[in-house]
Formats: C-alpha cells, structure tokens, sequence
C-alpha cells in the first residue's frame, strides 16, 4: 500500500465535500443571500475563524459531509439577504449549485484519466474505440485463500501475473482473469511455476496446484475453493486523444444509469425483506476508506477513477428528493410554491431535522455493515 496516495485519496474525498459547499457559497453570495457558516463535517465545532466579512469557516468534528448556513434559510425569513426573501430562481440556483459542482468535477477528473489512463471498472464500460488506446492490461490478484497454494508461495493482493509454467515444461501466459481457471483446471493436481511481479519486481514460485478432486468437494460447501487459491482481475488503462471529453461524459450517463439501477437493486431488496442485499448495494465512509486504501496497489489513476465516480454518486444522491439533502429542500420549495403556501419556520425544522437524523442514522447503520463485511 502507498501511503502516499492513500493520503490524496482522502484529501480528495474531503475536497469534494468542500467543493460542493463552495457552489452554494459561491452561487448564494453572488445572487445576494448572506452566509453565516462555511462548515467542512458535521458539528461539534473543533475549529473556527470568522472571516473580515462577517462569515465563519469551521472544521467540525463528525466527518460525515458539510454544509453552508445561510442567513435567513427559512422560507418565512423575509430580512434583506436572507434566503426566504430570495426569488424561487435564486432558491433554485442556490440549491442545485452543489450538485452542479459535483458534475463538474467528475467530469474534469474523468476528461483528465481518459487522457493519461483510464482504469475499466465495470464491464462494457463507454468508450469510443477508435480513439481507443490500450496502455496497460494486467492480470490481478484479488483474494487470496488461507493455506491455499497461492499463499504458500507469497503472493499478495494487487501482485501481477505473468505465465504459468506446467511440470512438462510448456509455459502459458496469463492473458486476462478469465483465462486463468481454465488454465489452472488444465494443470489440477500438477506442479506449476508461477511467474508473478510484486512491487515491480519479478518474482517466481513453484507449487502444487489443488486436484479437481478436492476443487469438486468444495464446491459442495460454503467453502468453495480454487486450484490456486485466488481471485484474480483483470485491469485495464485506456487512453483516449480527441475524444476524451466525449468518454468522460459517456461514463457520467453510464455509472449514473448503474447507480439508480443499483439503488433500484436495494430498494426492492429492502422492501422484499432481503436487508442484508440490500446492506451490500451501498457503503459508507468505512467502505469508501477500505476501496481507496486497496486502490493504492493499482495506482493513482484508480484513486482519481474512485473519486470521481464519488463526486458523480454525491451529484445523484443530492439531487435525490431526501429531505436532508439538497434534492430534498428544492421539492419542499417548489411543492410549496405549487401550492401557493408558506411552511413555517416550525415545518421545515421538522421535515429536514426528521430527514437529517434518518439520514444520520443510515450512515451509522451502513458503517457498521461496512465493518462487518470488512
């Protein structure tokens, strides 16, 4: 693991907490409404400074988000400056201005790896093939099983498999993931000599591969094992020229169809009684550590492939009509302008303060999973 880049992939994670808050912040001072509190996390406060403007930046304790306050941000609030008193075209450029942040940001990072390298994380991912070049293409180790023929031979997670040599002496390069069980099943019960690269250096093993006798047994238990003992993947950096920008957006349609698609997965779950799907569909701040720290073995394009496919996620969940979020306060806004009637100071405290503390409690719930599955 890089500390290095683990360490960038956290700042980064925090940074699209604050650039998403500095779109309300901007949008709202630029429209007329009064800040009162620039926030990076959730309170208790653990730092503050108050600007010569009269505004506060805080760094709070919980790191759960962020928020900007605003001066006045109920809609009965009618003092100049404030956000009650803003036309409905302010309130809806004010609150759509985070989620528009976010977009922007997924797609400058996304343009950027589609120039440099581009990591393949789902299958059939957009691309433009003509533009399409193919600069790195390695299979990976993933799991590694306890007392496996893998791990008798050291290999580790991320390592890079290179041939696979039978006791006959014929050699096989290790193409892509998908070829590898067959390969391994060809060889069962053989001893093999695996060529593998591990922190760049090369590195070989010999070692008896599991017999399709003991492979077939497994797979009658919970337990089922392979003939090496891995799981392997495979990946892969593109890079693309003219049509950069174009990928960058064909994979903000794409990931943003998978996320409703997913969120879709766990929502029947939920209601079907199948909580724990429905747990597996989502993560939260334990889950997102625990990609970016095993995303440090496969370089700096995956921590910025992460990162905006995050800043893509936040776009589509604040958009989302939660009460809690942005998504959530623009319904309420725009239902009650329908409608031709005010919420009160009260109504509002209760929609959003209900909301903010399901949301709450949802994170802390999919932490605990996370820990669990971890």
């Amino acid at each position: 693991m890089s500390l290095g880049l683990l360490i960038l992939g956290l700042f980064l994670f925090v940074m699209l907490v604050v650039v998403h808050e500095f779109g309300h912040f901007i949008v709202a001072r630029r429209n007329g409404v009064g800040i009162e509190e620039f926030g990076i996390f959730f309170p208790p406060r653990l730092w503050s400074r108050k600007t010569k403007n009269g505004w506060i930046f805080s760094i709070n304790l919980l790191p759960l988000g962020g928020f900007v306050r605003l001066k006045g941000e109920h809609d009965a609030d009618k003092r100049p400056g404030s956000f009650g008193a803003a036309t409905l075209k302010t309130k809806v450029k004010v609150m759509l201005a985070g989620v528009s942040m976010n977009l922007l940001t997924a797609f400058v990072l996304l343009t950027i790896l589609a120039w440099v390298g581009l990591p393949q994380l789902v299958n059939n991912q957009y691309a433009i093939k003509s533009d399409a070049h193919t600069i790195e293409n390695e299979t990976l180790v993933g799991v590694v099983e306890s007392n496996s023929p893998a791990s008798s031979i050291g290999l580790r997670q991320g390592d890079d498999l290179i041939s696979i040599t039978s006791s006959s002496g014929k050699t096989t390069n290790i193409a892509s993931a998908t070829a590898l069980p067959d390969i391994t099943k060809s060889l069962a019960g053989q001893r093999i000599t695996l060529r593998f690269m591990h922190n760049k250096q090369l590195h070989t093993g010999s070692v008896v591969l599991r017999s399709s006798a003991v492979v077939n047994a497994s797979d009658k238990t919970s337990n089922p094992k392979g003939y090496l003992g891995i799981s392997p993947s495979q990946y892969t950096l593109q890079r693309f020229t003219w049509s950069a920008p174009i990928v960058a957006l064909g994979l903000m349609v794409q990931f943003t169809a998978l996320t409703f698609h997913g969120l879709g997965t766990a929502l029947a779950s939920l209601f079907t009684g199948q909580g724990s799907k429905a747990a597996s569909q989502v993560t939260g701040p334990v889950g997102i550590f625990e990609i970016l720290k095993s995303g440090t073995l496969l370089g700096y394009q995956f921590i910025l492939m992460i990162i905006a496919v995050i800043s893509l996620s936040l776009a589509i969940m604040n958009v989302l009509p939660i009460p809690a979020l942005d998504g959530g306060k623009l319904f309420v806004t725009l239902i009650s302008r329908a409608f031709n009637k005010q919420i009160s100071e009260k109504a509002e405290n209760i929609i959003y303060g209900t909301g903010f503390a399901v949301l709450i409690a949802l994170i802390i719930l999919i932490t605990i999973v996370d820990v669990r599955r971890i």
